[in-house]
């Protein structure tokens, strides 16, 4: 059919119009994403930062350590040093460096403020402290101070714009090998790390703790690892193209996307998930922690772990942990540990961390009780009022399990405080303080 001279100006005019409207919102789409990157770059070159000065910290502290004199000093540097070394893991989980498995630069970090913590204590004790122990401060200091100045020669460049710290999860840019070196090759130099033994929780010998609930399972190939990682995240498994292999105490296989949005990890031995993490971020609160509880309680009764009671919650950035604990025979067993975290929007489940219940989690026989529940309450400070007991299997800073009377108590203040007594020894084995707000309950 033959399009008369008005009908053709008229398709030319829409043509020109569609053609004058799809550019605008190519431009508006353009600047939209190009704003988003920045924002997320900003966010990347700030976690940098905060890491970097928190490397900083972990060095001069380590330094101090050596020539700190008397137990009180060692004892407050080593609670300084405790939370350095959790500034730069929090920093460090807001970087895009999943995929690195940076195993050993997680340790060092988990270790070198326990390690101190011990050897203050071991100070405040009377002991004196070993040749072997002041060359181990000083094997983690040199530690520190190289990745110190590895990452801020890294900041450096990010900052200045030399290189952008989003390629990291671009393998085909060139940037790509200047952007991980400086977590890599400080990931690489623990050849001569010490080995180190104490009484804490991230001490080798407990890190290298066989886990309890895979001692009977069998391997699972990668492809089987993927197919449950896929089904956890409920996400194609086609979309899981960063693959990267986890050794160590819980050997495992990781997946994740290529924006690093979900991540899974799935053990080698009996291919059970041991975390996950969603990177989305809650802009609102539609749910009240109760929901978002009740929720958390959903998603492990439908995950198949049993007798699982809610102990403590937090809520932080529109998402709340809740941690539970296995229950048996009215015994709470705080050593078999699972987080689960919710979003406050939608209740979406966007964090699960397992590791906990997978080392620890067995069948028990729990010791005859030498002293009685009503002996042990005798035992409790005047200051306190007890309102309540239990009974609890709660893990020593050594790694074993103490079983233990739990008694809920109030100070004259109106602080909740926890007190528990070994029920074999009648000794009191640990104080905790409750911290309870609305954003849920803590404990120090």
């Amino acid at each position: 059919m033959k399009l008369g001279r008005r009908a053709m100006i008229r398709l030319v005019s829409l043509t020109a119009a569609a053609i004058t409207a799809l550019s605008a919102r190519n431009i508006i789409l353009m600047r939209e994403n190009r704003n988003k990157d920045i924002l997320i770059s900003n966010g990347y070159v700030r976690a940098l930062e905060d890491l970097s000065a928190a490397a900083d910290n972990i060095s001069s502290t380590l330094e101090k350590q050596l020539y700190a004199g008397t137990p009180e000093q060692r004892s407050k540097l080593a609670d300084k040093l405790f939370n350095e070394a959790s500034s730069a893991k929090s920093a460090m989980l807001q970087l895009p460096v999943q995929e690195l498995s940076l195993e050993n630069t997680y340790k060092f970090l988990s270790q070198v403020g326990n390690y101190a913590q011990s050897i203050a204590k071991k100070s405040a004790a009377g002991e004196e402290i070993s040749e072997d122990e002041y060359n181990n401060l000083k094997s983690l200091r040199k530690y520190a101070e190289t990745l110190s100045s590895d990452l801020w020669s890294l900041e450096k460049s990010v900052s200045s714009g030399e290189i952008n710290i989003t390629d990291i999860s671009n393998h085909d840019n060139p940037n790509y090998i200047e952007v991980t070196e400086g977590f890599t090759e400080f990931e690489e130099s623990f050849e001569s790390y010490p080995r180190l033994i104490y009484d804490g929780p991230f001490s080798d010998h407990i890190m290298e703790k066989e886990p309890q609930m895979l001692k009977s399972k069998n391997k699972v190939s990668k492809s089987k690892a993927l197919e449950r990682a896929s089904m956890t995240l409920n996400v194609s498994a086609n979309d899981l193209t960063n693959v990267t292999e986890r050794g160590g105490d819980l050997p495992a296989w990781i997946f994740s996307d290529s924006e690093n949005g979900v991540s899974c990890a799935v053990t080698k031995q009996g291919g059970v998930v041991s975390y996950f993490i969603k990177s989305r971020q809650p802009e609102n609160v539609s749910l009240s922690m109760k929901e978002a509880v009740k929720n958390a309680e959903e998603y492990i009764a439908n995950s198949s772990y049993d007798n699982m009671k809610v102990t403590y919650y937090e809520k932080q950035d529109n998402v709340v942990t809740v941690n539970f604990a296995y229950y048996i025979d009215g015994i709470t067993c705080y050593t078999d540990l699972i987080k689960v975290s919710v979003a406050l929007d939608n209740g979406e489940i966007l964090g699960f961390e397992a590791s906990g219940y997978i080392v620890n989690h067995q069948k028990r026989a729990f010791p005859d009780e030498e002293f009685s529940i009503r002996d042990c309450r005798e035992k409790l400070s005047p200051m306190l009022k007890c309102i309540g007991e239990n009974r609890a299997l709660i893990p020593s800073a050594g790694g074993s399990e103490v079983y233990c009377y739990e008694y809920k108590c109030t100070s004259e203040g109106g602080r909740n405080v926890l007190v528990y007594f070994n029920a074999q020894t009648g000794v009191e084995e640990q104080i905790l303080i409750l911290l309870e707000n609305e954003s849920g309950t803590l404990t120090i």
